[in-house]
């Protein structure tokens, strides 16, 4: 049977994410996933590709508060809602440039800055925030926050065991999910074989959830990146180039699958079954 396994949403784009029980679905994808994002002071995004110790800053979410917290330094909050009073500045993110962001101040842009030893500065998706989605298969209507090249990530337990066990056959330690920061983790299926949908359908308490194919997604230095201390490795990527080439799409390689909610409103639950269309 297949079923939604884990679920998990990162607040702040590059910063360590929340696994939840449940997500609720809005226009962007999860509601708050990518909803804010660190820049430079030219306004280009900052990633752990560049600061890999972004890994170690913790978030949190309240009913209307984002925390971080990090071991050398006292917790810090910023609202979530939309400021018609922030200062609003143009951020560039991929082959998107110009998006109007909500600067969410000094003090966190201090805190940051401070931890991170560069100039740094928090920004959120607000109210005149808007991105469509370019992926093949989008629509008009799709939009989303912060993340790389679509709404959600999936990825299939099947998936990383597959991984692990080319990693262990090499004397290499296996590696945690978390290395790939997807937004859904299914169970029930053969890996890799979240490529191959067209659409997955989530079974959920209110309804049908649909969720749309996206393509495959090819994955950076961040999955050689130890997430709970920022430290790097030549793995995962030396082992996935050796059977995730999918040269149909590029050169790099490829771990897990983008996704589009076709569905802009709802919620999904860890335990939740859902069936696949497929081309």
């Amino acid at each position: 049977m297949l079923r939604i396994s884990s679920l998990y949403i990162y607040p702040v784009k590059s910063l360590k994410g929340i696994a939840v029980a449940q997500a609720t679905v809005d226009a962007r994808g999860f509601q708050y996933d990518r909803h804010f994002m660190l820049v430079d002071l030219q306004g280009r995004f900052v990633t752990q590709r560049e600061v890999p110790m972004m890994a170690t800053i913790a978030t949190d979410l309240t009913e209307d508060m984002l925390l971080l917290s990090h071991s050398a330094m006292d917790e810090i909050r910023v609202a979530l809602s939309s400021d018609q009073h922030a200062e609003t500045r143009k951020v560039n993110i991929w082959k998107h440039s110009g998006l109007v962001a909500e600067d969410c101040g000094d003090e966190v842009a201090n805190w940051l800055s401070l931890l991170l030893q560069g100039e740094y500065r928090l920004v959120r998706a607000g109210s005149a925030f808007e991105r469509r989605v370019t992926k093949t298969g989008a629509r008009p209507a799709d939009t989303f926050g912060f993340a790389d090249g679509a709404p959600l990530l999936v990825c299939s337990e099947a998936s990383l065991e597959t991984l692990n066990r080319k990693l262990q056959d090499k004397h290499e330690s296996p590696l945690p999910m978390d290395r790939f920061r997807p937004n859904i983790v299914v169970s029930g299926c053969m890996a890799h074989a979240e490529d191959e949908w067209n659409e997955m359908h989530a079974d959920t308490r209110a309804g049908t959830i649909v969720l749309q194919n996206a393509g495959p997604s090819e994955r950076c230095s961040i999955t050689t990146t130890d997430q709970s201390n920022g430290t790097r490795d030549k793995e995962p990527l030396k082992t996935l180039a050796d059977y995730r080439r999918l040269p149909q799409h590029s050169n790099g390689v490829f771990f897990g699958c983008n996704y589009i909610n076709r569905s802009k409103q709802g919620m999904v639950r860890v335990g939740d079954t859902f069936t696949i269309t497929s081309d």
